[in-house]
């Protein structure tokens, strides 16, 4: 049994890495992006939506293990 989900989330990997090469590759065109008065340098759309990706990817563990640990705090 462990070989098949080691299988099946292999494939889903595999299958997220295809999606977002598709994306990277059909979004190339440029964009600045401008917020509160700070402004980037033209890069393609896909740079930003990977990055905001990959932060999204950090912060949310991070945050579930803060809520995690308060939790454990309020209960003792």
């Amino acid at each position: 049994m462990r070989g098949v989900k080691r299988v099946v989330a292999v494939l889903i990997a595999v299958l997220a890495a295809l999606v977002v090469l598709a994306f990277v590759l059909e979004n190339q065109q440029g964009v600045a992006l401008s917020f509160l008065g700070w402004s980037t340098a033209q890069m393609p759309v896909a740079v930003f939506v990977v990055v905001a990706l990959i932060l999204g990817m950090l912060i949310g563990p991070v945050l579930g293990m803060v809520v995690r640990r308060r939790r454990g705090k309020a209960v003792a």
